[in-house]
């Protein structure tokens, strides 16, 4: 059984050093996960954490910790060494009022123009809101000038039932030369809500971040957590809880299958798929009385009332194959997919972006097999396609669809009869805690932070999305402006689990 080692205590490092010890952790390979401030009684502190893939069964992972004073609140910016590290020095500044210095973009992230000067929402000093004021800080859109160039404003608010997200395109002609998106409408204080909470608490909070990504959420949470306790997992359990997470990747996946074919047109087959995932739904409520696959898991281990039967989930690919075929060798349809919004590998790699789009651009990166929690047999490989295309984003979709049922049918054969266990978190427990976790859209990171009697006193999530985010105005270039809903679908990333 392949399980993530402890990994060791972070490095403390100075103002001086950081940005030096931040660039060697890159160079040898690791990612910035996630950048994570924290409001202690007098001074703040930035926790960095990386990862790199398994090597010799062995988690490899690090992290850096600065510690900068309260009266004297700023740090180096990473932003010339790492763009993700830039977007989480731009968060924390909105967030806690940490500046970063010599950042390349210091205009706001989260809070827009109309939020308070001065306050801070992750802040313990922000519990009463002040009053709103105007608009006294815009997001700085670029404005592209040049013969026969003109803007076309798409939201916040949208036709159909969605969240809100703003999007500026520069256009010619129909070919759009830029587009800008701003985010950030509905900042939920979904990391605030954790503080305080017992960590089975947590737990209906993590399944609520996305609607979509429920197991997902709740599985790093718990992960963390566990990480933290220094609680293990029965094998059993670490199976169930891989088949739950290859359930949502399911429903979603052939959700998304259907909405592509839709957005050129193709209706039939998206109704057919949209029937498809209703029996899917209806298989995960048999499975943990949620049809969101919400209740199937505890600290220690997992609850669920039944295995899926593989006969149904046979059934079920056989036709989802079926529907991708039909699809496929539709002409207008396979023009339209074909070369439409690609993002290039090496402007995936530049990005940091994870998921399908990554592995649709050729970027060979899945934590199933770089930080796994269980073994997941030899029926699981990672899918990639090389175009970064709209084209390469549906079959990465299409033939992960297959290699999940195959992995569910071989861990309910493994699993066998299923007893549910659980475990509470001893109340002395304290410490820090780091998961990875790859949902149906990429990678999910959350790290918890236990007091002394075992409550929650920091969570930092990041769902792929604030990764994947900055991807998309750039497979739009040179894309028509008629194609942007197909290319936004084939992205398709979450308001929600950015805008926490």
């Amino acid at each position: 059984m392949n399980t993530p080692s402890p990994h060791p205590g972070p490095d403390t490092v100075t103002r001086v050093d950081v940005v030096a010890a931040a660039s060697a952790l890159l160079e040898l390979g690791h990612r910035l996960v996630l950048m994570a401030c924290h409001e202690d009684e007098t001074e703040f502190r930035i926790v960095y954490s990386f990862a790199r893939p398994f090597v010799d069964g062995a988690d490899d992972r690090a992290e850096l910790t600065l510690t900068i004073p309260r009266d004297d609140a700023w740090i180096p910016s990473l932003a010339g060494i790492s763009l993700s590290a830039g977007n989480f020095e731009r968060e924390i500044r909105d967030l806690y009022g940490v500046q970063p210095h010599d950042h390349p973009q210091p205009h706001r992230l989260v809070r827009h123009g109309h939020w308070p000067r001065g306050w801070y929402p992750m802040l313990r000093s922000a519990a009463e809101v002040p009053e709103f004021e105007p608009d006294v800080e815009s997001f700085p859109f670029v404005e592209v000038e040049g013969p026969g160039v003109y803007e076309i404003a798409v939201g916040p608010i949208h036709a159909g039932i969605i969240e809100p997200g703003h999007f500026r395109f520069s256009v010619v002609g129909e070919t759009i030369v830029r587009m800008e998106a701003r985010q950030w409408y509905l900042h939920r204080g979904v990391e605030k809500l954790f503080e305080g909470l017992r960590p089975a608490e947590g737990i209906a909070l993590a399944e609520q971040i996305t609607g979509d990504t429920g197991v997902g959420h709740s599985l790093a949470f718990i992960m963390a957590v566990e990480d933290a306790a220094h609680i293990d997992v029965a094998e059993p359990d670490l199976l169930v809880r891989a088949l739950l997470l290859e359930m949502e990747r399911l429903y979603n996946h052939v959700t998304d299958i259907g909405s592509l074919a839709n957005d050129v047109g193709f209706g039939i087959v998206d109704a057919h798929a949209q029937s498809l995932r209703e029996q899917l739904l209806r298989i995960n409520k048999t499975v943990t009385g949620h049809r969101f696959l919400r209740g199937g898991l505890v600290i220690g281990g997992s609850r669920v009332l039944q295995l899926p039967d593989p006969a149904d989930l046979r059934r079920i690919q056989a036709a989802v194959e079926e529907l991708v075929a039909v699809t496929l060798s539709h002409a207008i349809v396979r023009s339209r997919f074909t070369g439409t919004a690609r993002l290039s590998e090496q402007e995936a790699r530049t990005v940091g972006v994870l998921g399908y789009v990554a592995r649709a651009s050729g970027v060979d990166t899945d934590a199933r097999r770089d930080h796994p929690f269980v073994n997941l047999g030899e029926t699981f490989h990672v899918v990639t396609e090389e175009r970064g295309d709209v084209l390469a984003r549906y079959r990465v979709r299409a033939r992960e669809f297959s290699v999940s049922v195959a992995v569910i049918i071989d861990l309910i054969a493994r699993i066998g009869s299923f007893t549910a266990h659980s475990t509470s978190v001893d109340p002395g427990a304290s410490g820090a805690g780091l998961a990875l976790v790859e949902s149906w859209r990429g990678t999910i990171a959350h790290r918890v932070e236990l007091g002394a009697d075992g409550i929650l006193t920091r969570v930092k999530v990041v769902d792929p999305s604030f990764l994947n985010w900055p991807s998309l105005p750039l497979a739009l270039s040179e894309t028509i402006v008629p194609d942007f809903p197909l290319a936004n679908k084939s992205f398709n990333q979450s308001y929600a689990g950015n805008d926490l």
